[in-house]
């Protein structure tokens, strides 16, 4: 029997972060992570400026541009009812959000993940992989049970926690109830390779059709790219010619600079899954705490995953570093201010989804209505600064049917 201060289950972004943060102060930590190699899971690949903000309060920031960090610092939309150069005349800068961020931070995940992972192994964290966790529990003794080598081990701690990822073991096993929205579209990534062409510096996201894009440069010709689709598509990406048929969905007549993505080479697998918001209403209980997917996600058309991620982190591991002393420790406050965080993404999702992911020419004249108030009344497109600078940086009446009726022009 082995004993610890923190037991991790998952040694992805959020669970080697936190790893790595306090192991720093001299906490031990075992972190427990299933996989032996980190794969493309087609997502977590950017990083929000906010979210950046985060990584910085972490220390963290140094360690992935080390790793072959990217910025973005301009961004253009794209639309059917837009001239591509009147779409062009209006990029935008990224760097207004959040101070002395230039703009979104792009590194691939399985490096991201790999990165952490040795960091939290340096700073003295006991990290394992190709680990299977037999038995998670919180409560008054938190401990795991797992095997690794053909050995059984048992470990305790003085808290567990749950960075296990959207099917967390550790959540099911504490009896976290997660919540779950209906899908409103498919959303599909793909890495491409071979990009000639493509500035490395920017990102486009459109919709022409039934198909909208984002692309998001990872550097050296390279582009991570995604797509939405309706619903009633499903098989529309499947088969061995899926990645070729996702490429080609990209020649759009609104983008020109989309066809130096469709000569492009898939590089990773192509991962087709719908678009939903999850969410706990406590991510915690006695003796853990969730961090991550583990404790709710966020609809990924606003690519919002990392960021989400890394204030998880950040928040836990404060309320862990005020006192050595655990067992008054409460993390109601993480909680609460996570529930008002993804209740704000999850308007601000929804709301991204019915302009640039609903299909068909109502759809197409609402853009278009929109795109022409919205240049007399640039508050009409406010939601979008929550992503880009934070729910918390826009007052409460933009999270209001009242926002999006206005937006929507509904009434």
């Amino acid at each position: 029997m082995r004993s610890y201060d923190l037991i991790i289950v998952g040694g992805g972004v959020g669970g080697s972060a936190l790893a790595t943060v306090m192991a720093r102060t001299g906490k031990s930590v075992l972190l427990l992570e299933q996989s032996t190699v980190y794969e493309d899971r087609v997502r977590g690949e950017w990083i929000a400026p906010w979210g950046v903000a985060e990584v910085r309060r972490l220390d963290l920031y140094d360690t992935l541009m080390a790793a072959g960090g990217h910025h973005i610092t301009r961004h253009i939309t794209y639309d059917e009812t837009l001239e591509p150069a009147v779409a062009e005349a209006s990029v935008l800068s990224l760097d207004i959000f959040t101070e002395g961020v230039p703009g979104p931070l792009c590194l691939r995940h399985p490096i991201h993940c790999q990165t952490l992972f040795d960091v939290a192994t340096a700073a003295g964290a006991h990290a394992l992989r190709g680990v299977t966790v037999m038995e998670a529990a919180g409560g008054k003794s938190p401990h795991v049970r797992y095997e690794i080598d053909g050995e059984t081990v048992e470990a305790h701690g003085r808290l567990l926690v749950g960075a296990d990822g959207r099917a967390s073991q550790v959540r099911e096993a504490n009896g976290v109830t997660l919540h779950q929205d209906k899908p409103h579209h498919w959303f599909a990534g793909l890495l491409v390779d071979g990009v000639e062409g493509w500035d490395d510096d920017l990102q486009a996201i459109g919709t022409e059709g039934d198909f909208g894009f984002l692309a998001f440069p990872q550097g050296g010709g390279r582009v991570r790219i995604y797509g939405g689709y309706p619903l009633d598509q499903t098989g529309r990406f499947k088969g061995p010619d899926g990645p070729r048929k996702f490429l080609d969905a990209f020649a759009m007549a609104c983008s020109p600079e989309n066809r130096r993505l469709v000569r492009g080479q898939p590089a990773g697998p192509l991962f087709s899954y719908f678009n939903a918001d999850s969410w706990t209403d406590e991510p915690f209980a006695e003796g853990l705490v969730l961090v991550g997917d583990a404790a709710g996600w966020n609809d990924p058309i606003i690519g919002l995953g990392l960021s989400i991620t890394y204030r998880d982190v950040r928040i836990v591991s404060d309320l862990l570093k005020q006192s050595d002393d655990w067992s008054p420790l409460s993390f109601a406050s993480y909680a609460e201010e996570r529930s008002e965080r993804m209740r704000r993404l999850r308007f601000t999702a929804k709301l991204q989804a019915a302009v640039d992911m609903e299909f068909g020419e109502a759809a197409q004249a609402r853009r278009r209505d929109l795109f022409e108030r919205s240049a007399a009344d640039p508050s009409l497109k406010a939601h979008s600064f929550a992503v880009m600078a934070g729910p918390e940086s826009l007052p409460p009446e933009i999270f209001t049917d009242a926002h999006r009726d206005r937006v929507l022009g509904v009434g």
